[in-house]
């Protein structure tokens, strides 16, 4: 199994909404990371949200990752895992 490593992500909706969620991947690259969270919110229609250097950083790295998570990066190339103010 592939090491995935984490970055721990903050974005702010144009209606103040905060969302933290987390961009796992295949690469320890935090600009990778920032496009990804990037696409992922224009993905859900938040397009214009605030999302910054500082907002997108590298959290740590696990040998193990769940099957659909693994799944989801297979196909996009990296997957999100919602944690607070996300949409369901």
């Amino acid at each position: 199994m592939p090491q995935i490593h984490v970055f721990d992500a903050y974005a702010k909706s144009e209606t103040g909404r905060i969302m933290h969620f987390d961009v796992v991947t295949l690469e320890k690259d935090s600009d990778k990371a920032r496009a990804h969270a990037r696409d992922w919110l224009q993905s859900i229609g938040e397009e214009n949200a605030t999302l910054n250097q500082e907002n997108c950083c590298y959290c740590h790295s696990e040998q193990s990752v769940p099957e659909e998570m693994l799944k989801a990066i297979e196909m996009r190339g990296y997957a999100i895992y919602k944690l607070e103010g996300c949409p369901k």
